[in-house]
């Protein structure tokens, strides 16, 4: 003949095998866009790429070229919606987290604060003092947990008082509520 291949036994031609990694870069695009985001898209991206060089080098012996640029696609498309809505979500969570940990260290001093006027009012009971007497961190202590001051967890500090008086912590909204 005259260079060219032989015919094909039976009228068909050989089909061309599909490219694994154009099957890999379809399969990753969509889970980047639906769940996974840029953990999955990246790699779909690279694999889209790898495979559209690998068929396009097989001299028609691998196909996909189709599945490589939807992998392709799809895989652009999840990095530019990560691109932009990470940042949204940070946005939008770092406030309440930074709310969320204010609120906790506001209830945890007034905890602190209850313990200490309960602390107060055993002490002058079990002493005998008047109620304008004013307690020391020493006179307090056996009455406390763990036999110490408590601190407060926002960086606070604590003013003991009369018996009569609530303790006060120094971070304004952090008080005792008569």
């Amino acid at each position: 003949m005259n260079g060219t291949n032989p015919p094909p036994v039976g009228g068909y031609a050989p089909q061309s095998k599909t490219d694994d990694l154009a099957v890999w870069s379809l399969v990753l695009g969509i889970l980047g866009l639906t769940c996974f985001s840029i953990f999955c898209a990246i790699p779909g991206v690279i694999c889209g790429h790898k495979s559209m060089t690998k068929i396009r080098n097989s001299g028609g012996a691998l196909s996909g070229n189709g599945l490589a640029i939807g992998g392709l696609i799809t895989g652009y498309l999840a990095i530019a919606w990560a691109i932009f809505f990470i940042p949204l979500m940070m946005a939008i969570a770092i406030p309440n987290f930074i709310k969320a940990r204010d609120t906790s260290q506001q209830n945890a001093c007034i905890n602190n604060l209850r313990q200490i006027e309960a602390a107060k009012e055993q002490w002058a009971l079990e002493a005998g003092k008047p109620e304008d007497a004013v307690p020391t961190v020493n006179d307090l202590t056996p009455y406390l947990a763990n036999h110490r001051m408590p601190q407060c967890p926002a960086g606070g500090i604590y003013t003991i008082g009369a018996v009569t008086n609530p303790p006060t912590c120094s971070i304004p909204n952090h008080r005792l509520l008569q």
